[in-house]
C-alpha cells in the first residue's frame, strides 16, 4: 500500500513539473488561479456546514 502511494506521489509531482515547464512565464498565474479556487470551495463549503449546524441549532431551540 506504501509503494502505491509513493508512485501516486511520484506521478503527481512530474505531472507538475510538465506543466510548469509548459505554462513558462506564466506559470505564477495559473498557481494562483488553482489555489484561488480551491479555497473559494473550501471556504463555500465551511459557510455551508457552518449555515447547517447554526440551522440545526435554531430547530432544536424551537421545539
Amino acid at each position: 500500500m506504501v509503494i502505491l502511494r509513493l508512485a501516486g506521489l511520484a506521478l503527481v509531482l512530474v505531472v507538475s513539473l510538465l506543466f510548469a515547464v509548459f505554462v513558462g512565464d506564466q506559470g505564477p498565474w495559473y498557481f494562483a488561479w488553482v489555489i484561488g479556487t480551491v479555497m473559494i470551495i473550501l471556504i463555500s463549503g465551511a459557510g455551508a456546514i457552518l449555515f447547517d449546524a447554526q440551522t440545526d441549532d435554531s430547530a432544536e431551540n424551537e421545539v
